[in-house]
């Protein structure tokens, strides 16, 4: 059975809020940052209604996981993620239901650029494509067809925004905000994360169309942030649902972009709360794709 949908954890904490994303919340530990994962949704740049059930434990325990896996290529931001070891941090009577929601990491100054790599054209890389033969800025041969696998993962980064979308730049562009060296590196260390990502999710039927990595710095030293090729950071197809010339059903929540595309919604105003139906089965492929990619049976 699922746990209770968490909107937010404001009152549910002892220490005070720094920042409320529209996922996360990130709370002041004093040496470490407090992160909590929420079970809000969003889409279009908009946060839904009802919030989806198992949503957040299913997002942290997937970071974590990664976190684990690929901390030979590049360390990251975890101090741990144990709710006992916060003390009154969290208050006594809801340490259950924040246990798989939460992470204490280290204080990281976060770099402001959104690292995606694209090993499939597709969503709007693909409709780039139609229109220039480029993503951000990299030609791409001509004659290809809409998801196709491309010979070699691309780098097409996005300078972040908290508010709206975030803005796609070039790889020229990101290095004249952030300097070449460390462009350079970005590039190199999402290239090589999105590769071991995608080798460990073919062998379990996943295809990894693409992903966003974040990237900060600790003492001088780059590490890795935020999360990594969750449902939401992430395009997942399984195998056997993948085509060209089409839009495939991603392992996301595709069921909620779907209803409110075909809703009337005019996409200028909050929408209307999500049906039942609709948030059911959004929280069911967010299980459905933590239980493949970790091999373990519940959340």
């Amino acid at each position: 059975m699922a746990s209770p949908a968490i909107s937010t954890a404001v009152d549910l904490i002892n220490v005070p809020l720094l920042y409320k994303g529209k996922v996360r919340e990130l709370y002041d530990l004093g040496e470490h940052y407090l992160i909590v994962v929420t079970d809000r949704i969003s889409a279009f740049d908009y946060v839904l209604e009802p919030a989806v059930p198992d949503k957040g434990n299913v997002l942290n325990r997937l970071s974590a996981h990664w976190f684990g896996l690929t901390g030979h290529l590049i360390d990251n931001h975890v101090v741990h993620a144990d709710v006992e070891r916060l003390g009154d941090a969290i208050k006594a009577e809801y340490k259950e239901l924040l246990r798989d929601r939460i992470m204490v990491t280290r204080r990281a100054e976060r770099i402001p650029i959104e690292c995606v790599v694209r090993g499939y054209i597709t969503g709007g890389g693909w409709r780039q494509y139609e229109e220039t033969g480029e993503i951000n800025g990299t030609k791409l041969p001509d004659g290809l067809r809409k998801n196709d696998k491309l010979t070699q993962p691309i780098f097409t980064p996005s300078a972040k925004n908290d508010v709206g979308h975030d803005e796609e730049i070039s790889f020229a562009q990101m290095s004249g905000l952030i300097g070449a060296e460390l462009a350079e590196q970005l590039r190199s260390r999402s290239l090589e994360l999105y590769e071991f990502a995608r080798k460990y999710c073919e062998q379990r039927g996943i295809i990894l169309a693409d992903c966003k990595l974040e990237f900060g710095s600790v003492g001088g030293e780059l590490i890795l942030i935020d999360e990594i090729c969750t449902p939401d950071a992430a395009r997942f197809w399984a195998k056997e649902n993948y085509a060209l010339d089409t839009e495939i059903d991603s392992m996301d929540k595709e069921p909620v972009r779907t209803y409110l595309s075909r809703s009337g919604w005019d996409r200028n105003s909050k929408p209307a709360p999500l049906p039942r139906f609709v948030v059911e089965e959004t929280a069911r492929r967010y299980l459905e794709i933590y239980h493949r990619l970790t091999d373990q049976k519940s959340v």
